[in-house]
């Protein structure tokens, strides 16, 4: 059960790979929000572009509101220097330790929701022996291994991928039942706890070229995912589809629904990337606590230039904020005003 932070709390940002752009971009997104919104940054300080304002801390507590002359920094020895571009394995345990404490500053009620800047799979896997295929396995599991999904967002999209990284031809084969329809279950309820929808339109696509076209072009629609859709709306969702995945998409069909959920990958990603490419956000839904995360890599290539884009950063520190307040009223109206 994860506490209530209070509305001062800070927003924590994990610091993630130390090679690539996140102390890069975390610390322009303080730049842009520290006036606004309080924000405390867990890592080594020696990681953060040189020039940066910051405050060492020793708890959460310290960082409660608005940050705006110096960036507040719950500091981890990694004993070692950043070199931008070449990931060190001495950095790899840091990393994965500051992903944890800011979990549990969150789960503890210290801090109000978790910012996670990118990390390296396999530079934690060579310096830690990380055990899991990445961020969102490894926040269910400290979470106490609950289900989540993946959503990316933007102000004009939600989509999320009921399957992620598979090869395409096994995909027929993961889309389950169970696996789609634990999908729409904790996208509906996300939608209401930290989205603040009431009663949320989801639109789901197809697995097929015209969504099947009545078995035509594929039976996985006629078999399997128009009777689960069915059932679900007997239960109460309103869900349209299963529609074909080209023709989701435009405005006028974006109108009529508050997230898609695409059957894989690609039919999730490219719309978003498409409409948003430098402000989408990754969230996890599912979690007992908000986790939002820039939607980019470690950018290894740009890092330490002074050109990284902290567009995306930015967006997902306001959707954590905003998703905080939403499960902040949610609570209040659960207990009757006061929490």
């Amino acid at each position: 059960m994860t506490a209530v932070a209070a509305p001062g709390a800070p927003i924590v940002i994990s610091c993630g790979e130390p090679a690539g752009i996140g102390p890069e971009v975390a610390a322009d997104a303080w730049r842009v929000l520290g006036g606004d919104m309080a924000l405390l940054w867990i890592g080594d300080p020696r990681h953060l572009p040189s020039g940066t304002p910051y405050r060492e801390v020793t708890d959460a507590a310290q960082a409660h509101g608005p940050c705006p002359d110096a960036l507040p920094v719950l500091a981890r020895d990694f004993g070692a220097p950043r070199v931008p571009g070449t990931p060190n394995p001495a950095h790899a345990q840091g990393v994965i330790d500051a992903i944890a404490d800011g979990v549990g500053l969150v789960m503890a009620g210290a801090a109000r929701a978790i910012c996670t800047a990118p990390i390296s799979k396999a530079a934690l896997i060579d310096g830690a022996d990380f055990a899991y295929p990445g961020h969102t396995e490894f926040l269910a599991a400290l979470a106490g291994d609950v289900p989540v999904v993946m959503m990316l967002a933007c102000a004009e999209l939600r989509v999320v991928p009921a399957t992620i990284h598979i090869p395409l031809k096994d995909v027929a084969a993961a889309l389950t039942p169970a696996v789609l329809r634990d999908t729409l279950r904790i996208t509906r309820d996300a939608l209401i706890r930290d989205f603040g929808t009431a009663a949320p339109r989801i639109a789901v696509a197809g697995l097929n070229p015209h969504a099947g076209e009545d078995g035509k072009m594929g039976t996985e629609e006629r078999e399997m995912i128009a009777p689960l859709l069915d059932a679900l709306r007997a239960e109460g969702f309103d869900l349209a589809g299963p529609l074909p995945g080209d023709t989701m998409f435009h405005a006028a069909a974006r109108a009529g629904y508050d997230a898609a959920v695409c059957m894989y990958h690609d039919q999730a990603l490219i719309p978003i990337k498409t409409i948003d490419f430098a402000g989408g956000v990754n969230v996890t839904l599912g979690l007992p606590f908000v986790r939002t995360s820039p939607d980019h890599g470690t950018a290894y290539g740009i890092a330490g230039q002074g050109v990284a884009d902290a567009t995306s950063m930015i967006a997902a520190l306001r959707m954590a904020r905003d998703m905080a307040d939403a499960r902040m009223g949610a609570a209040a109206g659960a207990s009757g005003g006061s929490i």
